[in-house]
């Protein structure tokens, strides 16, 4: 029968330490010679050497565990040292492995404190054989024994501490630099789990742990961003939806990457940040995007998404307004200042993060009370009460009463009047702010009478007068619209059906008319009813948010219903102005745009009413304002469904359509293109043309733009992406798993190490993921590594459902692919704007690969080559690609010569009518109608004919089809001004060409112009092109004195108007649209009555039409240098038009930013492109809206022999207008205004982009520019306060980094000047250290800064703020520009510090660049090794370098990693061996040691615990390195 393990162990041991009877009486008088110790120790060991060759392999574990456990069941000392004697000569004989003893002796129960004798002896032996662990058991021994220390209590007796300051020293030899045993930053890892932030390590460690922690400090100020709290965002600006401005919800921290100590700035709730990005207005994606908050949650049942931080800002938020209200100046006057603005944005951020459960308004209202309690600010009472009042007022029908209680202790704090409060004027809108309360109060007791609950608080004796003026009020069955009564009485009874019928049917029918009156609208037979005064906004203002819903709600149900109807009276224009006016509010965005996308607008054209949908897209074209960018997108995928019906194929309605589209197309913002278009890959059909060449030509021209100008991707959501998708990626998973604190960042690296991959890991960990519910980045390149690659219909999925895509995912395709690819002209615009192909020249693999190819199946087109140069290299390649054969000219000469003969030939009508409208015949009877003029100067003056066969042929080919006339006619008239004499031939061409816009209609100019400057001529025949639209738009005065006569009589704030209708009638009866060939009807014999039923028009002509196309036609004239002065005739005839852009700023910034190289030499064209603009706004701009004085004066009027240069104070002045709007100072650098109607959505993106244009509208270089700004805290200037720098260098990180390549790119020469100062070369030359002399924040508070600390501080506020593409190009500046100049520990140091704290960015959104820049760090060390005698900061540069590889690039750069280390001196090969895994280096720089040299002495027979002077001092890496890793 076999012995059990148990059995055998305890007769091998038992045998040895069993004891004669005669040494047991005589206790401590006995000793064993040296040599008898020996005999029975190698008798053991042979007997259990023996045992243990029999045992199978699982049971080892179970055979130690069973030796420690007999060990500490023995109480003499002498016998446990024994055992441990054994145990270690087990050890060094390579009999038991080092690991498997140490955790089982660190993990044995037995071992306690207060058996110190066993205490000092386990740790002894743990010391002495822990050199044979390999580092990652190392890591798990180091927390174990950490865990054990912690068992210690803080009092014990001083008898026993000598003996536990053994488990001090195996922590000290642990972390012993020289020992290295395992990277440091596995220690550093473990500590700070331990011994978080603040915490003070256990009393037994002292200093140790808190000096080793300090060792990293280095190396966390490596990896942070100087002066990152206070650097802030421009809200809305297309750097502002990176991942830079990530928040951790719970507790408003930045998401740190690694263990490490950063500096206590960077642990701290980033409030300051939050709160700013809260104030401004049209905010609140930004909010979501940085919390990661997400609306969708609402479809999910029970889902609530409260975040307490936000709702804490929120109320600070309202705190503060409350303060601004009590120090403001005329605060109760009508136009309540800065602070009405705040109270009015306020309104809105509560009800939307109210509406959407992100703060739970009960919470809100009683931290309010709060906060408020005891401070005595009274005068903003009404203004909080009205902001209570429209979140109350929407959703107290749907909530409990007790929900909205709190708001009676809030009244009881801020209105502690005895008496009664007086009515307040009810002729000014501020009146609805003081009855606030009391609706408040009448909601309330609604709610409790609907409820059968009796309120407890009757009505305030304060309140008493409001109350009843109300009720006094409602009994008038006759309101007027001359005060604010009926706002009063809607505010406070639209939860009571009864009383709130009477109100608001008088808005209702103020605004529908009465039904009886009747007015013209523009055009034949189209009329109105009659109303024409819309609601002005005062009165809407003045309407809480459930008044504007009901109201919109009885608006939009109207106009559906009068669809259905097919009603032949068109709305009311005060109907259609107040709709459009009501759209202005997010608060009302569900029945509001949402609505009119998604309901309205396919309800509409189900109906086939084409008079309200022409209505609807005249209101989107000319009266819609801050549309969020996936309403105007998804309205141009319908307006491309609905050009493809037949009943839209009429001329009015058609040019309407293709008008909007073309608006939507070049309107769409440069950081909005990529994120919108990638929701399409699956089907580009959706958002592109089939038929209309025009529209794909300016789709693609804005793509270039907008790559070209953001230079990013936009704001991606990787985790979400990737969860959808199916698809987890490895390079997440260390972050993912840092974040949740499920899995330590470490264990993957184990694991990796183990297994070789990281693939064994990905289901675990997604799956944990999964569970916590974050997401985050290490899984992405390492599981493209594993894959091979990312399927297009992934990423195309991904970005379809979560309606973003993925930057990982985009950064690994394009690493596989080589490649990035942009969408056509709006996307070649944006492309070269956005930099998106940075490094790359090919399209293929790109995310609008599918996009340009789907447009040139449906409209193949072909760019002139001056066109195509401004494209961004990647666009370029693909239309060289995919070139496509022109007609020549001479072939459409011929058989325009042929058809017009077989015209003359023809007799008969019909036939005549048949063969010219056939359809698929060529498009060329535009090109007959122009001969017929040329030669009879007349069109009824051929033959016989009197006009009506070819007002049949237009008719019968309808408007679709004649636009393909119209290009062709374009290419003919080219062909034929090429060609003709000149003088007077020249004149008679264009009056003949005049006459078939103005006299015979045949085609609108707005639509000639646009097919003219979209064709792709060559060299002189592009000339002649562009001449044409000169000679059309300028030489005859018909165009001329319509857009005179529009800009003297028009103002462009519609808000403000009420009379805007009746000067749009007095235009169109001067100059009246005809847009169904009326001018050729009227030249037959006799003529032809006017039939056609004209779609209303309630805003457009065809001024206002030829904008965007001018927009166009000022690009085209910008590519080909020979027409500029042509050009500046345009614009001093027409920029007065520009008056009525709805973008001009951003117009004129996206125009210099894109043809910055065309127009670097043209600076007269650029002041004068600037000027024509500016000046066109300057009657309806309060001075100081845009320009600076300093500019105005200088630059504007500066001539070609004497160039104004500014100097260092104008840029100061130029960056300190930008700081104090940031600020919030008031009163601020520009006047107030309403950011509900302008251009710019808050403050700060204003005065980023005036100062971007006027920058760039300077005569100086690029370059001289860039230094400038540099300069600004560069230099010592005056004008620039020390303790507000960092706010300064955010400026010039925003502003620079908006600017174009030739701006910014000179920080690059600044850092190469620092790299070569004596500072950075001589070591001499700092006698400090260069971490100190690196850290901008004490170097500056200490006055002892230095020019290198304040150039990294000014690159890292840079970089901040750069697109992806612009910090694309880092690994290429650090490769070709650093790498061959760093040859000293303190330049290396440098740029460790420079690029260090943006690989987390790298990661997430660029990881080929994250890879490329890894390999360069190895690099850039082996050059300083070979240069440099000695290395002093090798533990900092090892740290860092072991950061990269277990935070972001794993094993991914291991190859090209370990042929560089195994170059390396023996100390750095020593430390860096873990990277790669590799025995050879430990072999190679020093010999392992036996055990035995660890100790000085070890008497197997001392009963006592060793002293401090048996320990060994820390060996040196030349003395002493571990035992090889197995």
């Amino acid at each position: 029968m076999a012995l059990s393990m148990e059995t055998q162990l305890q007769s091998i041991f038992e045998d040895v330490v069993k004891t004669e009877m005669i040494e047991e009486a005589f206790a401590g008088m006995f000793m064993d010679t040296p040599e008898d110790e020996r005999t029975k120790l190698i008798s053991c060991l042979g007997a259990f050497r023996q045992y243990w060759g029999t045992l199978p392999q699982e049971s080892h574990d179970q055979c130690v565990q069973w030796i420690v456990r007999f060990t500490h069941s023995q109480h003499s000392p002498k016998r446990i040292s024994f055992l441990y004697d054994c145990l270690a000569m087990a050890v060094e004989t390579s009999l038991l492995p080092p690991r498997m003893v140490c955790v089982a002796l660190i993990s044995s129960d037995s071992l306690e404190w207060e058996r110190s004798q066993l205490w000092a002896l386990t740790f002894k032996l743990i010391r002495k054989i822990i050199g044979g662990v390999d580092y990652k058991g190392v890591r798990d021994l180091l927390k174990a024994v950490l865990d054990k220390i912690q068992s210690i209590p803080t009092t014990v007796s001083s008898a026993v501490v000598q003996q536990l300051l053994v488990a001090r020293e195996v922590v000290e030899y642990i972390l012993d630099r020289n020992a290295c045993l395992l990277p440091a930053y596995f220690a550093i890892t473990e500590i700070r789990k331990l011994y978080p932030e603040g915490q003070l390590s256990h009393w037994l460690l002292g200093s140790l742990i808190s000096d080793f922690v300090d060792s990293f400090r280095p190396t966390s100020r490596i990896n942070s961003i100087c002066g990152r709290c206070s650097l802030l965002p421009v809200v809305n600006n297309s750097g502002a939806i990176c991942n830079s401005w990530k928040l951790d919800p719970n507790t408003l921290r930045f998401p740190l990457r690694g263990m490490l100590p950063y500096d206590k700035d960077l642990f701290e709730p980033q409030t300051g940040l939050l709160r700013y990005v809260l104030e401004q207005p049209y905010s609140r994606e930004m909010v979501c995007n940085m919390l990661g908050l997400n609306k969708q949650t609402l479809n999910i049942a029970q889902h609530k998404q409260r975040c307490p931080v936000l709702e804490e800002q929120l109320v600070d938020l309202v705190v503060y307004a409350m303060e601004r209200s009590e120090t403001e100046e005329h605060f109760d006057a009508d136009v309540g200042g800065t602070s009405q603005l705040l109270w009015q944005h306020l309104s809105s951020q509560l009800i939307f993060f109210v509406l959407f459960q992100f703060a739970s308004f009960p919470h809100m209202v009683l931290s309010l009370h709060q906060k408020l309690a005891g401070r005595g600010l009274i005068k903003g009472r009404d203004h909080l009460m009205w902001v209570l009042l429209q979140f109350i007022s929407g959703s107290i029908q749907k909530n409990a009463l007790a929900d909205f209680l709190p708001v009676m202790k809030l009244f009881d704090l801020l209105y502690p009047e005895k008496e009664c409060i007086p009515v307040p004027d009810i002729n000014k809108p501020q009146s609805t702010h003081s009855f606030a309360m009391t609706c408040i109060w009448i909601h309330l007791n609604r709610k409790a009478q609907n409820d059968n609950s009796k309120l407890q608080i009757p009505i305030p004796h304060s309140l008493k007068l409001h109350h009843e003026f109300l009720q006094q009020s409602l009994r008038n069955k006759s309101l007027g619209m001359l005060d604010y009564k009926i706002a009063l009485l809607c505010n406070a009874y639209s939860t009571n059906s009864e009383c709130f019928t009477l109100p608001m049917g008088v808005l209702v029918e103020t605004i529908y008319g009465n039904g009886s009156m009747r007015i013209n609208l523009p055009g034949t037979n189209c009329t109105a009813s009659g109303s024409v005064s819309p609601l002005p906004m005062n009165l809407l203002d003045s309407l809480t948010v459930h008044a504007k819903m009901s109201l919109i709600h009885s608006i939009a149900t109207r106009v559906i219903k009068l669809a259905h109807a097919k009603s032949s009276i068109a709305l009311a224009p005060a109907l259609v102005e107040t709709y459009s006016r009501l759209l202005v509010y997010m608060e009302i965005e569900s029945l509001g745009i949402k609505g009119f996308i998604s309901q309205l607008l396919p309800n509409v054209f189900k109906s086939h009413a084409w008079g309200i949908l022409h209505t609807l897209l005249e209101m989107f074209s000319y009266r819609m304002h801050h549309i969020q960018p996936h309403y105007r997108v998804q309205l141009l995928s319908h307006l491309h469904s609905l050009a493809a019906v037949p009943q839209t194929n009429q001329n009015q309605l058609h040019l309407c359509v293709e008008s909007t589209a073309l608006r939507l197309i070049t309107a769409l913002g440069s950081s909005e293109v990529q994120p919108q278009f990638t929701r399409f890959l699956n089907d580009p059909k959706t958002v592109l043309s089939a038929e209309s060449e025009e529209l794909n030509r300016a789709l693609i021209l804005t793509l270039a733009r907008a790559t070209h100008i953001t230079g990013s991707y936009s704001p991606l959501i990787l985790a979400r992406a990737t969860h959808i998708t199916g698809s987890y990626s490895p390079l997440i998973l260390a972050r993912a798993t840092h974040i949740t604190g499920s899995y330590s960042p470490l264990i993957l690296a184990r694991a990796t190490h183990i297994t070789g991959s990281y693939s064994p890991l990905i289901l675990t960990l997604a799956r944990a993921t999964h569970i916590t519910g974050s997401y985050s980045p290490l899984i992405l390149a390492r599981a493209t590594h594993i894959t091979g690659s990312y399927s297009p219909l992934i990423l195309a999925r991904a970005t379809h459902i979560t309606g973003s895509y993925s930057p990982l995912i985009l950064a690994r395709a394009t690493h596989i692919t080589g490649s990035y690819s942009p969408l056509i002209l709006t996307l070649a615009r944006a492309t070269h704007i956005t930099d998106f192909f940075t490094g790359s020249d090919s399209i293929q693999g790109t995310w609008c690969k599918d996009i340009l190819q789907t447009i040139m199946t449906f409209t193949p087109h072909n760019w002139a080559s001056h066109t195509l140069s401004c494209f961004p290299a990647p666009l370029q390649a693909f239309f060289k690609q995919n070139n496509v054969p022109q007609e020549s000219r001479f072939n459409l000469k011929k058989n325009v010569e042929e058809e017009y003969r077989k015209w003359k030939s023809m007799s008969n009508e019909n036939d005549i009518i048949t063969h010219f409208s056939l359809q698929g015949s060529p498009p060329l009877f535009l090109c007959l109608l122009w001969k017929m003029l040329l030669e009879t100067d007349h069109i009824n003056q051929i033959g016989f004919r009197d006009g009506k066969p070819q007002l049949k042929v237009l008719e019968r080919i309808g408007a679709r089809a004649l636009v393909a006339h119209v290009r062709t006619f374009a290419d003919f008239l080219v062909y034929e001004f090429s060609t003709s004499a000149g003088g007077q031939q020249l004149n008679k061409c264009i009056e003949i060409l005049n006459d078939m816009v103005w006299k015979y209609n045949i085609v609108t100019l707005d639509r000639l112009i646009l097919c003219l400057a979209m064709r792709s001529h060559e060299g002189n025949e592009a000339q002649v092109c562009y001449f044409i639209i000169q000679l059309l738009l300028l030489k005859p005065n018909d165009f001329r004195n319509r857009v005179n006569d529009f800009v003297k009589e028009n103002a462009p704030e519609h808000w403000l108007q009420n009379d805007w209708h009746s000067k749009h009638m007095s235009y169109h009866k001067k100059y009246p649209e005809k847009l169904y060939f009326e001018g050729l009807a009227d030249q037959v014999n006799p003529p032809m009555q006017h039939t056609s039923q004209y779609l209303p028009i309630y805003f457009g002509n065809v001024c206002l039409r030829f904008l965007p196309v001018f927009d166009i036609v000022i690009h085209r004239f910008l590519e080909l240098i020979p027409v500029s002065k042509s050009l500046e005739t345009l614009l001093d005839h027409l920029g007065g038009l520009y008056k009525f852009h709805d973008r001009p700023v951003t117009y004129l910034y996206n125009t210099l930013h894109y043809y910055e190289r065309h127009l670097r030499e043209r600076t007269s064209l650029k002041r004068k492109l600037v000027h024509a603009i500016m000046s066109s706004l300057k009657d309806n701009r309060t001075p100081g809206w845009c320009l600076s004085e300093t500019y105005i004066k200088f630059g504007m009027s500066a001539r070609e022999d004497n160039v104004w240069i500014p100097d260092d104070t104008y840029y100061c002045k130029l960056i300190g207008r930008l700081v104090d709007t940031m600020a919030g100072k008031s009163p601020g650098p520009f006047p107030n205004c309403d950011w509900r109607f302008n251009e710019f959505p808050n403050p700060a993106a204003h005065a980023l982009h005036v100062t971007c244009v006027e920058l760039m509208a300077l005569t100086v270089p690029g370059k001289d520019v860039g230094n400038a700004l540099l300069n600004v805290v560069l230099r010592s200037q005056p004008l620039v306060p020390r303790e507000n720098i960092t706010a300064w260098m955010n400026a010039i990180g925003l502003v620079i980094t908006a600017l174009p390549e030739p701006y910014w790119i000179v920080l690059h020469d600044r850092i190469v000047s620092v790299m070569g100062s004596p500072t950075l070369t001589t070591e001499t030359a700092w006698a400090g250290c260069p971490f100190a002399l690196l850290d901008f924040t004490a170097c500056h508070q200490s006055y002892s800064e230095m020019n290198c600390s304040y150039v990294l501080a000014l690159a890292h506020a840079v970089w901040h703020h750069s697109s992806i593409g612009q910090l694309s190009l880092i690994p290429k500046f650090l490769s070709e520009t650093l790498k061959p100049v760093v040859q000293t520990e303190f330049q290396l140091l440098y740029v460790y510090h420079l690029v260090g704290p943006f690989l987390q960015r790298f990661q997430q959104e660029r990881t080929r660049c994250m890879l490329e820049i890894g390999v360069a760090f190895y690099e850039m060390l082996q050059a300083v090794d070979q240069h440099s005698q000695h290395l002093h900061f090798m533990d900092p540069i090892c740290d860092f370098l072991y950061h990269i590889k277990y935070m972001y690039t794993g094993d991914s750069v291991k190859e090209q990693v370990e042929k560089i280390i195994m170059t390396l001196r023996p100390a750095m090969k020593l430390r860096l061996r873990f990277i790669t895994h590799s025995s050879k280096i430990e072999t190679s720089s020093a010999a392992p040691p036996s055990s035995s040299s660890t100790t000085t002495t070890t008497s197997s027979s001392s009963a006592q615990p060793p002293t401090s002077s048996i320990s060994v001092s820390s060996p040196s890496s030349t003395q002493h390195t571990p035992m090889s890793v197995g």
